[in-house]
C-alpha cells in the first residue's frame, strides 16, 4: 500500500493546525485539552501505520512522530508564549522534516541515497541556523529596546553576527551536499565536480 493511501501526514498536519489556531496565552485546561487532543489523534496516525510494511511504515511512523513533536512545540508556545517558546517551534519542525527526508532516502541506494542523506541534512542545518538566528535577533532587539545606545549597538552587533553564522552554516552544509554529488564521478571529471563546487561556494 502507498503511504499516501492512508495520508498519515494530513492527518498529523491537523494536530498541529489545531494547536497551532489556538490563542496565545491559552488557560491551563486549553492546554490540557490540547495534550489530550495530540496524544489521541497521535495514536490514531500510528494505528493507521500498522497496515503498511517496511520502509513506508518507517516513513509513516516517522511522520507521526515528528508532527507530535511539532504539535507539542506549538502547544506550549501556545501555552508560554517566549522567543526561546518560538525557537522551540522552528527546530522541532526542522527535526521532523529531517527525520521523515531521511526514512525516504532508505528508498534509495548508493550515491542517490548518500546525496538524499546530505540534502536533508543540510535542510536541517539551515532551519536550524535560521531558528538561531531569529532567536538571538529578537533577544537583541529586546535588548535594544531596554538599554542604552551603546547597549542597543551590541544588541545588533550581536544580531548581525548570528544572521552571518547562519548563513555560514548552511553554505557549509549546501557545500556538502554539492561534493557528495561530485562521487558520481570519477577521475578528471570528479576533479572538475569538486572545482567547481568550491568555486559555487568561495572554499580553497
Amino acid at each position: 500500500m502507498n503511504l499516501f493511501d492512508i495520508n498519515p501526514i494530513a492527518v498529523a498536519l491537523g494536530i498541529v493546525l489545531s494547536t497551532g489556531a489556538m490563542a496565545q496565552g491559552i488557560p491551563k485546561n486549553e492546554y490540557q485539552a490540547g495534550k489530550d487532543k495530540i496524544v489521541a489523534e497521535v495514536r490514531l496516525v500510528k494505528a493507521r501505520c500498522t497496515s503498511l510494511s517496511g520502509n513506508a511504515n518507517d516513513i509513516c511512523m516517522a511522520v507521526a512522530a515528528g508532527q507530535e513533536m511539532v504539535a507539542r512545540a506549538e502547544l506550549e508556545a501556545s501555552y508560554k508564549p517566549s522567543p526561546r517558546a518560538s525557537y522551540k517551534v522552528r527546530v522541532a519542525k526542522a527535526e521532523a522534516n529531517y527525520a521523515e527526508a531521511n526514512e525516504r532516502c532508505d528508498d534509495k541506494s548508493g550515491n542517490v541515497k548518500d546525496v538524499c542523506v546530505m540534502e536533508a541534512k543540510s535542510a536541517k542545518t539551515a532551519a536550524e541556523a535560521d531558528a538561531e538566528a531569529q532567536l538571538k535577533t529578537t533577544n537583541a532587539n529586546v535588548t535594544a529596546s531596554e538599554k542604552s545606545a551603546e547597549a542597543r549597538s551590541d544588541a545588533n552587533s550581536k544580531a548581525s553576527k548570528a544572521r552571518q553564522d547562519a548563513t555560514a552554516d548552511k553554505i557549509d552544509a549546501e557545500y556538502a551536499v554539492s561534493k557528495e554529488k561530485c562521487d558520481t564521478f570519477a577521475g578528471d571529471a570528479k576533479d572538475r565536480c569538486l572545482d567547481q563546487a568550491k568555486a559555487q561556494f568561495v572554499k580553497k
